[in-house]
């Protein structure tokens, strides 16, 4: 059974090796121990997995001559020789951890550093698969991986029948593809069945999905994770990339900066929102939330305020002890006055895609800055009377025409009995 390490990492060990450095070669034999220590079949390692990755990224720390800790790839690329050669400034691993924290805060599926996993490590076999969406609205609820002779296809189950074709693509490529390149799908009761390519597991495979209501192509990815299938199936050993995205997590670069440091400065950086096609006016849109301990939540569909163009969004707390957001550098305060639910105007920098935030909250007693993630979806934009606010007025404008109405009538009917 083989461990399969990252490719930047062996490609890196080989050049640390031809270079001579017995710093860099010693920080990268720590990092590869640390990977193969995380890996899933040595259970006995995972307790102190946390303090493994802080150890290692220490390491990264003491041996200023590394390159970057944390990049696109795995866990880490090598030092740079120091011996005879000039040492090479950078980013600092407070930094590069932070980074590696940005990244996995705004990812829309997958986990942080994963490696793909080929056909080639896959036993011939029909499995059942979890499949993560990058879409609510292409919610896949079961999945079977067929592998035979290397190649991999995935039969796929949708809650709907919202989407007449699939493409393993982008949106772009689908529009550009003849339609005999489309991939149709099969009814089960409510529900659609397409069968699309893998090209590999842990990794985010596009495809795009044709909408019947609003005909037009929308992006979507799909994450087929490999730690899902039984452990024969698989020819190697995964490492484990839920405790190395938990062990970045845990550490805060304190990079973000405190209300407090922004409103001292006095200056509001201006944030870019999204441009859209819609006419200017008022609108509403679906956001989903993550983060924080659940006991808070926005109201969805929530307002969306279209202004030269731009997308801004009124956000509605379940709470009235929210007093500041901050979005990048940039904080956004209370808009509500009148001692209800705490209500912000944010700019929406991105569509279907997590934008990171800090919200503070005053419920605990002390002030407790919580970070959450929002993520605005393209295609759910209305009607503004489909907001729960504007649809609860309209019940109070006919209930109150229907009590005044009642009261007309009755009083001519009792003028008409005398």
């Amino acid at each position: 059974m083989n461990v399969r390490l990252p490719k930047n990492l062996k490609q890196n060990a080989a050049g640390d090796a031809s270079a001579g450095t017995g710093k860099a070669r010693r920080f990268l034999c720590a990092a590869k121990s640390l990977v193969l220590r995380c890996c899933r079949r040595e259970p006995a390692s995972r307790p102190n997995t946390v303090l493994r990755v802080l150890a290692a990224l220490l390491l990264g720390a003491v041996f200023s001559s590394a390159s970057c800790l944390f990049p696109g790839g795995f866990l880490c690329r090598t030092a740079y020789a120091a011996s005879g050669t000039a040492q090479q400034d950078g980013p600092s691993a407070t930094e590069r951890i932070g980074k590696a924290r940005e990244q996995i805060l705004k990812s829309k599926v997958g986990k942080y550093g994963m490696t793909p996993v080929r056909g080639i490590d896959v036993a011939d076999g029909v499995y059942e698969v979890k499949v993560d969406s990058s879409s609510p609205f292409f919610k896949i609820v079961e999945a079977k991986l067929h592998v035979q002779d290397h190649r991999m296809t995935a039969e796929i189950i949708i809650s709907s029948q919202s989407y007449q074709w699939a493409y393993p693509g982008t949106a772009g490529e689908a529009d550009a593809a003849p339609e005999t390149d489309y991939l149709g799908y099969r009814e089960a009761g409510a529900r659609s069945i397409f069968t699309l390519p893998v090209e590999a597991l842990d990794m985010p495979v596009e495809c795009a999905a044709y909408s019947k209501k609003r005909k037009r192509w929308y992006d979507r990815q799909l994450v087929f994770y490999a730690s899902s299938l039984p452990e024969e199936a698989l020819d190697i050993t995964l490492p484990d990339y839920e405790a190395i995205e938990a062990a970045i997590l845990a550490f805060d670069p304190e990079e973000t900066p405190s209300a407090s440091s922004a409103s001292a400065a006095g200056t509001r950086k201006q944030l870019e929102p999204v441009s859209l096609t819609h006419a200017d006016g008022e609108y509403s849109i679906e956001v989903n939330m993550t983060g924080g301990s659940g006991r808070a939540s926005i109201s969805s569909p929530t307002l969306l305020i279209i202004r030269d163009g731009k997308a801004y969004a009124r956000l509605l707390w379940s709470s009235a002890h929210y007093d500041y957001m901050i979005l990048e550098d940039t904080v956004y305060y209370n808009l509500s006055d009148d001692g209800g639910n705490s209500s912000f105007e944010i700019p929406i920098t991105a569509m279907d895609e997590g934008i990171p935030v800090i919200a503070d909250t005053t419920a605990m007693g002390d002030p407790i800055e919580i970070h959450y993630t929002l993520t605005f979806y393209e295609e759910s934009i209305g009607e503004k009377n489909q907001i729960p606010q504007e649809a609860a007025k309209k019940v109070l404008i006919i209930a109150a025409g229907i009590i005044i109405v009642g009261g007309i009538l009755n009083h001519y009917l009792k003028e008409k009995r005398k």
